[in-house]
């Protein structure tokens, strides 16, 4: 049975991307502003395709945390493709902070750009940082909520990775407290994993961190992480 949900979920929602990828293009050619509610109409099509057919349930705790409008800023831990697209839900503006590279995918990227992610080219160094630094002024003046996984990468549940600093700096620029987000997300939808399980997913938001400086914060945000793990059982 797990089998035949993993293919049937993945066959639709490879369809659903690609049908609303194509009747993207008005959007982008001539109403910019529906942008952001055409990506967040995907992202809930395509969880409600992962709850219904793969008997996943998604559990919620802390939403009090991000509830609201105005600019935040949110570390959550990246285990599964679910992650991008979750937030999406959970917050009124969503900007991620984002590989360069996804800029370049066909049909997504544009529309990424258009609803206000952040997309960033780590192997540019300093340049980067200032980028980073620039794009987090301009979403915390609209008001948006930016999402940030500063594992940097997709990690295993339970898998402990060192923290990239950028979020330590966003923290410092912006003056913004960090919320903490733990998931195990990865142990449903993994890593470039086919097969899909059923269960319970985790979406666990922690209280607001408020650190002076990157040598507090980064131990702050894994602690704080840590404690929102064990919730889960």
């Amino acid at each position: 049975m797990a089998v035949f949900r993993s293919v049937l979920f993945n066959v639709l929602a490879f369809l659903l991307t690609l049908i609303m990828g194509v009747g993207a293009f008005p959007v982008r050619w001539f109403a910019h502003g529906l942008a952001l509610p055409y990506a967040k109409l995907w992202s809930r099509l395509v969880l409600d395709l992962f709850r219904a057919i793969c008997g996943v349930e998604i559990r919620i705790t802390g939403q009090e945390h991000v509830a609201g409008a105005g600019p935040k800023l949110i570390a959550s831990q990246h285990q599964s493709a679910f992650d991008t697209l979750i937030w999406m839900l959970l917050v009124p503006q969503p900007s991620y902070v984002m590989k360069g590279e996804l800029r370049r995918i066909p049909l997504l990227g544009p529309m990424l750009i258009l609803t206000g992610m952040m997309p960033i080219d780590r192997a540019d160094g300093a340049k980067a940082l200032r980028l980073l630094l620039r794009e987090t002024d301009t979403a915390v003046q609209a008001g948006k909520q930016i999402i940030i996984f500063p594992e940097g990468t997709r990690t295993a549940p339970g898998e402990h990775v060192a923290l990239k600093p950028g979020i330590a700096a966003m923290a410092a620029h912006s003056g913004l407290p960090v919320v903490p987000v733990a998931t195990n997300s990865g142990l449903f939808w993994g890593r470039n994993a086919f097969f899909k399980r059923s269960g319970v997913l985790h979406i666990a938001i922690g209280t607001p961190i408020d650190a002076p400086n990157r040598k507090v914060l980064l131990p702050q945000i894994e602690g704080a992480w840590r404690d929102l793990e064990k919730t889960f059982h």
